[in-house]
Parts: C-alpha cells; structure tokens; sequence
C-alpha cells in the first residue's frame, strides 16, 4: 500500500478529510506529521531563507517530518480556487521550493489547481493525479465523488454547529485540557476571529490563541462557522470584487462579526506578508466605524507567549469594561 505524507500546514486546516477520502479510495494509507513544535519549525527554519513568511518556514519543518516516513508527499500547486481570485504566490511555488529546498523529500504530487480553467481541465489534472495509484478511471472517479461529498460535510458541519476545524477534524490535535473556570472569570464575551486557518488553528504558531481565549471566558467565532456564501457576500458588499481566495476569511468574516454585533475582534497575521495588512485594514476601519474593539495581533517565530498572554488579557478586560458600561 502506498503511504501518502499529508504535512499538518497550510492547506491541511481546509482539506485534509477531503484529501484522506481520495487517496484512501484510490486504497493509499495517508500519513500525517504531527501538531507543529519546536523542532518541527527549527528544522524548517534551517531550510528556508531569512525572508521566507512564518507559515511556510513551518510547513516545511513538517515536510521534513516526513521523509522516510511516506513514498510520496501531496503538495500541490494552489493557484485560483475560482471567481478570478488567485491564492498566495507561496501557494503556487510551494512544490518547487520543496524540491529545492528538501532535496532528500520522496516523489512530490504537485498537481497545479486552478478553478478558472474549468472543470473540464480539472478533472484531467485528478485523473492524472489517480494514475499515479491505478489505471481504474472509474476507480478514480468513485474517489473523487466521495472525497467531494466527505469535504461538503466537513464544511457543512462547522458552520451547522458553529465548531472549529479542531474540533471537526474529530480531536486531531484538540487540547486535552479541562478549562476550570475560576471565580475571576470574565463573563461571556463574544470574540470573532480573522485570519488564515493555518494560523488561527496552528497552537504552537499561535501560543494556543483559542484555548486561551476560551479560558478567559470567550465565545469564539471563525470564519468556518458562518459558512463559505455568507462570507462571500459579506465580503462584496465591503470590496465589490474579489481579487485574492482568502478574502472571504478576513474581509467577509469581519463584516459578519460586525453585522452580529460582537463584543470584539481578533485579526491574526504573520509579520510581513503584504495581503493581510491591506484586508485587515478594511475590517479594522469598519470597526472603528460601528465601534467595535479590534486588536491586531502580528506573529513571528520570535514572538513572546508572555507578550501575547499579555495582549489578550489588556484587550478582553477593555472589552468586558465596555459591555459593562454600554449595558
């Protein structure tokens, strides 16, 4: 049987159930690196240049993980998931840097994914992707059946129930922790979220940015939970057209939190990636404008849990004296 390395990064918050459905129904074993710590950023650290953006450092920590541990890893080229919106460069140039940078890495499934080609040349890219496995077309074509169906679910889940991917992808790496609330817990307050996944869901990136919330004594809203339409309306009706993918996990989402009257709003980005200052603006001005308590939070792999702790503790205090006085 075939062993397919799934790294635990960038594409895996979204896809992973849609991906372990089609390359288990083409009968492969997926195999998946572990929840991102220190060794696992240290070793990617060491591969990529200084420049190279946070998300990507760790992702290919995790490729390294890997190594010896597949006979193939799925890395594909993420163009344009549709609507004339194109992903990240790094996205796209992922394979590529991959196989320069990690030349010991196994066979890389680097198929490129561009919806603006039609669906037509999308299935040609599957089936190439499945001949890799069987010469079965209709083997291929149950596998991708399901694996659609098994992805609609997954998304369909976390907005029906309002959950996270941690919590959907069944506990992967869910906290095992038991929040003990304390008699100085903060009353309920209702914190929307914005960002990419792979940083929002990310703990060892993120200094566990949830939980943390959570035992503060917020309600947490992401993207996820308020489903993939009504992000991109909300999303047009702020910007008119949409130029990049993940637009709607900042932009759209901010707008539904806002239209929800949420006590607060957390952005989270990573230091220096150029996209994320210009859309987290939109939203931060349109809070100021409803006035909405925003706090930006920018990570890098030298930021302090202490800091952070710090930050949130300041921001939630401000928010519960707010609802407070407005009560």
């Amino acid at each position: 049987m075939i062993k397919v390395g799934i790294p635990r990064a960038l594409y895996y918050y979204q896809y992973y159930p849609m991906c372990k459905a089609f390359f288990e129904g083409l009968g492969a074993e997926t195999v998946v690196s572990p929840p991102t710590n220190k060794a696992i950023l240290s070793s990617g650290a060491s591969r990529a240049v200084g420049e190279t953006c946070l998300p990507v450092k760790v992702f290919f920590g995790h490729v390294k993980f890997l190594v010896e541990k597949c006979d193939c890893v799925f890395i594909p080229a993420i163009r344009s998931l549709g609507r004339k919106a194109y992903h990240c460069s790094k996205f796209l140039g992922l394979p590529d840097m991959t196989k320069a940078l990690i030349p010991e890495c196994p066979p890389i499934l680097d198929p490129e994914i561009d919806l603006n080609q039609g669906r037509r040349r999308l299935y040609q890219i599957i089936y190439t992707l499945g001949r890799y496995f069987t010469s079965d077309k209709g083997k291929v074509k149950k596998a991708v059946e399901e694996a659609w169906k098994v992805n609609l679910a997954y998304s369909n889940r976390m907005s029906r129930e309002g959950i996270t991917p941690i919590q959907a992808l069944e506990g992967i790496y869910q906290s095992k922790e038991e929040v003990d609330p304390g008699d100085n817990m903060l009353p309920s307050l209702r914190i929307g979220i914005i960002g990419h996944p792979y940083v929002i869901y990310d703990d060892y990136i993120n200094h566990r940015l949830i939980f943390r919330l959570q035992a503060m004594g917020g309600e947490i809203l992401t993207p996820e939970m308020v489903g993939e339409e009504a992000l991109y309306i909300a999303m047009t009706s702020l910007v008119g057209k949409q130029h990049w993918s993940f637009e709607a996990d900042i932009i759209g989402a901010g707008e539904c939190y806002l239209e929800a009257k949420v006590d607060g709003i957390i952005s989270v980005a990573v230091f220096g990636y150029g996209p994320d200052s210009m859309l987290i603006n939109v939203v931060q001005r349109r809070a100021r404008e409803l006035k909405t308590p925003f706090l930006h939070l920018s990570l890098d792999e030298h930021t302090s849990e202490g800091g952070l702790v710090t930050r949130l503790e300041a921001f939630l205090d401000m928010v519960e004296r707010r609802k407070r006085i407005c009560a």
